[in-house]
């Protein structure tokens, strides 16, 4: 049977109108679901899994993330983002999540759950004894270097420009010689 296109739409409709299984054309009212980013705060962000710097949207409501989408006026990203990045919402709403920072005493094998101002104290006491253990204030030469050589700082690509800039200055200030940057490696 030699049946053109035309033809058998032609025949498929008449089947169909015959049939009593026939199509309404008559319009259906539909019913707009509200938006869930309805009477959010809106701000943006960096994504921070890499070093592209792609725009997000997070939409907050009560100190909740409800949303979390690509800037359209992004001109990096321009609305778009990589798995990654659109997974992002799973970043702040995550039930694995921990909530409370651990701790792992030396040669112990089990961690710990502290309060996060312990933990803050006993970071700020390591950088202390670690800076105080190795600091020069003078090189072989005599000259004056007022650096520390026991610390080192890999930056991370998921920081935003500003954010690098105050990291480097709060490192500078320590005394830091060796500061790398992921980016750069």
């Amino acid at each position: 049977m030699d049946v053109s296109r035309r033809g058998f739409l032609k025949i498929s409709g008449a089947v169909l109108a015959t049939s009593g299984i026939g199509i309404s054309l008559k319009p259906v009212s539909a019913h707009a679901q509200p938006l869930k980013i309805m009477y959010t705060k809106e701000t943006t962000t960096v994504c921070p899994y890499c070093s592209v710097g792609c725009s997000i949207i997070v939409s907050t409501r009560e100190g909740k993330v409800i949303n979390t989408e690509g800037d359209p006026d992004s001109p990096i990203n321009k609305g778009s983002l990589c798995s990654k990045g659109g997974s992002i919402y799973q970043m702040s709403v995550n039930e694995n999540r921990l909530g409370k920072p651990l701790y792992r005493a030396p040669n112990a094998t089990e961690w710990k759950e502290v309060e996060l101002e312990w933990a803050l104290e006993k970071i700020a006491e390591n950088i202390k004894k670690s800076r105080d253990a190795s600091f020069k204030s003078k090189n072989d030469k005599g000259e004056t270097v007022n650096r520390t050589e026991g610390i080192a700082s890999v930056g991370s690509a998921a920081m935003d420009l500003e954010e690098c800039y105050t990291y480097q200055k709060f490192l500078r200030g320590l005394g830091l010689v060796y500061i790398e940057h992921q980016a750069r490696i």
